[in-house]
């Protein structure tokens, strides 16, 4: 979630942020499980991106806090596509990083985005 925040706030590409610090002396080792979030992320991000307009009722992506943004996008792609992460496992994680890194706020609104979009996964995920 961080590198997507970090590269969202850089305009850069995170998959290439992550491959440039893969192997650096100066950062911690990053994780395989991040690099396949990131991956996916990226790769799946307008799709990613609609479906949170869609259901962000009133909020577009780019009026959402950066990090919220970063934490929708994160939960949906596990949602979605990570088969090995149970769909309320995906969510109660998004709402514990937007407890621990956002507003107030954020935590219902994470929980609700994704709530919304977990009723509706199954259907989803058919289409993919």
């Amino acid at each position: 979630m961080e590198l997507l925040y970090e590269a969202q706030q850089r305009d850069a590409d995170a998959v290439t942020m992550v491959s440039e610090r893969i192997g650096s002396p100066d950062v911690e080792p990053i994780a395989d499980y991040t690099v396949t979030l990131v991956e996916g992320v990226t790769a799946h991000r307008s799709y990613i991106d609609e479906l949170l307009a869609e259901h962000a009722q009133g909020w577009t992506v780019e009026r959402m806090p950066p990090v919220d943004a970063a934490v929708l996008r994160v939960g949906l792609y596990e949602l979605l596509w990570a088969g090995d992460v149970p769909d309320p496992v995906a969510i109660d994680e998004a709402v514990g990083i937007a407890k621990e890194l956002s507003t107030d706020d954020s935590p219902r609104f994470v929980n609700g985005v994704l709530g919304r979009l977990g009723t509706i996964a199954d259907r989803l995920r058919a289409v993919l």
